[in-house]
């Protein structure tokens, strides 16, 4: 079965929470009226009490009552629906003036009277509904009759039932109209929807440009709208990367295969010495040991990518895995006759395996570009925000346009130079990767003078 439509959804659950309202407001206002009418009811049988009991004490007495009854009655003549019955109290069917119009209850003769107004409401045979007004009144001669006036409410039922009725008949109409326009208010607000459908049957993995417009939206939308289009240029800018990485990867791994195949090619093409075999698998071995180290440093970028929340970091005292990484390049360093130093010290929070990697790959880059006779120095120094390692180095001077894109996967400011010395065009990136795992930033600059300077930063370390 087909899912509705969040509009027809919408449009349902007001109709509902509508008719739930439309029935409360009806059952009040029944309520209501049926409360008004007994009141208004009360209201003209007390009045109409209160003239019965002014003509009783002031003009009458047991035997006027008697001999002339019509002038009781005159008081009611004109209400068609009020009936008028005295009773004496002593005994209490003495005399009285009985309604023509109806037979009373006889439990109403049972009640006692006092000088306070009483009601009550009773049903005839024929199911007609009256209200009965019971008072004690005394005459002139001070003798107490029980005086009852009651009202025939069938007005008012027919009123009660006639509303009842065009409310009922009213509400199937009233509910299509709640429905429809709850319907066509949310298919109108959820509008705006339509531009995300738009814009998401678009999007492809060749195409991540295209962008949801903030322009007119409610605010709950465009906050929506505003975090779909930032995903969504966070996802072009990974797969741009990724794209590129792709291209680059291939591009690196395709001069040490294709090398492979010419050398094993070439060297199978006819019967040689053993001396030129062994030559050609040396040959092989450095192109073999070449890819080793591309694949060992993408595996180690994969790893520095996805490990921020599962690496521990310990406290790290720069300065000793600083002078760690100098002694396993001391060496190299006295047969270029370089000066390594470090000065400085400072404390952070971090992986040491990947600290000494980031150090690792700068001081190789530094002493790989150093001429003879010069010093390669790490210092290292503890600001207020932050705590610097830098490996300084002298040589060429790096031009400006290349400083930016250093920290880019096989990038390269030589391309035939590096390629002949070996290098993979990773280490600044994996640098780049350690540093952002670990919350820092790496920098570089250079100066007209040859001087290069590789900034590992990292926050302060509170302790």
């Amino acid at each position: 079965m087909k899912p509705l439509s969040l509009s027809l959804r919408l449009g349902l659950s007001v109709s509902m929470m509508g008719a739930a309202l439309a029935l409360i407001i009806m059952s009040l206002t029944y309520l209501a009226l049926s409360l008004q009418l007994n009141l208004i009811a009360k209201n003209s049988l007390h009045g109409k009490i209160k003239q019965i009991e002014h003509s009783l004490n002031e003009d009458m007495d047991t035997n006027t009552q008697i001999k002339h009854p019509h002038d009781l009655q005159d008081i009611v003549l004109a209400h068609k629906n009020l009936n008028l019955s005295i009773y004496g109290v002593d005994p209490p069917t003495d005399n009285f003036i009985a309604s023509e119009e109806i037979s009373l209850p006889s439990y109403l003769l049972d009640i006692p009277a006092t000088i306070n107004t009483s009601f009550h409401s009773w049903t005839d045979e024929e199911n007609t509904r009256y209200l009965t007004a019971l008072k004690l009144v005394k005459l002139t001669d001070r003798k107490s009759v029980r005086v009852l006036l009651s009202l025939d409410r069938s007005e008012d039922k027919t009123l009660l039932t006639m509303s009842l009725k065009t409310a009922l008949f009213s509400m199937p109409a009233l509910l299509l109209l709640i429905g429809s326009g709850a319907w066509w208010i949310t298919h109108r607000g959820l509008s705006p929807l339509i531009k995300f459908n738009k814009t998401a049957s678009l999007i492809t993995t060749r195409d991540l440009t295209h962008r949801i417009s903030t322009d007119n939206l409610p605010q709950e939308l465009s906050e929506l709208a505003k975090t779909i289009n930032f995903m969504l240029n966070r996802l072009n800018d990974g797969v741009q990367q990724l794209s590129q990485f792709s291209d680059d990867l291939s591009h690196e791994l395709r001069s040490p295969i294709s090398n492979l195949l010419g050398m094993a090619q070439v060297t199978l093409s006819r019967e040689r010495p053993s001396e030129e075999y062994k030559t050609a698998l040396e040959c092989c071995i450095e192109e073999l040991e070449r890819v080793s180290r591309i694949v060992s440093d993408m595996l180690f970028l994969a790893q520095a990518d996805h490990s921020a929340s599962s690496i521990p970091f310990d406290y790290i005292f720069l300065e000793k895995e600083a002078v760690r990484v100098i002694d396993l390049f001391s060496i190299a360093a006295e047969e270029k006759q370089l000066h390594l130093n470090v000065d400085g010290a400072g404390i952070i929070l971090g992986d040491r395996i990947m600290i000494q990697r980031a150090i690792y790959n700068l001081v190789s880059n530094a002493i790989e570009h150093s001429p003879t006779h010069s010093n390669v120095r790490l210092a290292i120094e503890a600001r207020r925000n932050k705590v610097s390692l830098s490996v300084i180095n002298s040589g060429e001077e790096i031009p400006a346009q290349h400083l930016p894109h250093l920290f880019e996967r096989f990038y390269r400011v030589d391309q035939s130079r590096s390629r002949v010395e070996g290098g993979t065009g990773l280490g600044l990136a994996i640098v780049r990767s350690i540093m952002s795992l670990h919350g820092g930033t790496a920098e570089v600059s250079s100066t007209p003078e040859g001087t290069t300077n590789f900034s590992l930063n990292f926050p302060i370390v509170d302790r």
